[in-house]
């Protein structure tokens, strides 16, 4: 897959039935995606190839290959990248076996359009979870997941839990905008954060005085004014 951020309104849809994908391609477009579409694993893998999809819809039975597979295949190379599986009524067993090799969520055929563009949704607006031993290098920043350490230039900086979870965050949809909602959610899980409150803005200017040479003039966390924030590096 291309290194590009990947694009959140981009879809590949991966089933060999060309009456679903034109389904799909239709209603889903109607909604601003854009879908890409495969009826076998090779095309899928030349897609993967060249573009960056948000999210893939992945059929379990294809003629050239096990979705399942495929499923264990995309989450070891790109892991953050959500799969929802498409899985027929009868296939319980597939449907927790690929729920337990990383699939995100599934969908049982026949299904409502409304209901699968909640999911798409839901899955889009989480930021997935950062691969646990990865060492984050941005600028003059490295950031060690696993360790929950920061260092500026090589000497360390020491985050608050909550700081270290936000730039977390932040890392988990790095170049892209992240939205005070998915902040909200990151940190606080269900707890009530109302959307007027200042928690998340004097957090951000926390993070900012510890990581950024000038937290006026910030290098790494940028302001999307009236949407959230975004990282770059």
């Amino acid at each position: 897959m291309t290194t590009a951020p990947p694009d959140a309104t981009q879809i590949l849809a991966i089933d060999d039935d060309p009456d679903i994908l034109r389904v799909l391609k239709a209603n889903l477009g109607l909604h601003g995606f854009t879908i890409l579409t495969a009826e076998t694993l090779w095309s899928a893998r030349k897609i993967l190839e060249v573009q960056r999809p948000g999210l893939v819809l992945l059929d379990l039975m294809l003629p050239d290959g096990d979705g399942l597979e495929f499923c264990r295949e995309l989450k070891e190379r790109h892991p953050l990248l959500p799969v929802i599986m498409l899985t027929a009524k009868d296939q319980v067993t597939d449907k927790v076996t690929g729920l337990e090799i990383g699939a995100d969520d599934y969908m049982v055929k026949p299904f409502e359009t409304s209901e699968l563009l909640a999911r798409i949704r839901a899955r889009l607006r989480q930021p997935p979870p950062l691969p646990p031993s990865e060492v984050i290098h941005a600028g003059d920043l490295e950031i060690d997941l696993p360790n929950h350490q920061v260092k500026l230039r090589g000497e360390a900086v020491s985050l608050t839990p909550k700081e270290f979870q936000l730039l977390s965050c932040l890392l988990a949809k790095r170049n892209q905008l992240v939205t005070r909602e998915e902040i909200r959610r990151w940190l606080w899980k269900d707890s009530r954060l109302y959307s007027w409150s200042r928690v998340i803005d004097v957090h951000i200017q926390h993070l900012r005085q510890k990581i950024e040479d000038n937290a006026a003039e910030p290098r790494y966390i940028q302001t999307v004014v009236g949407q959230g924030y975004r990282f770059e590096g």
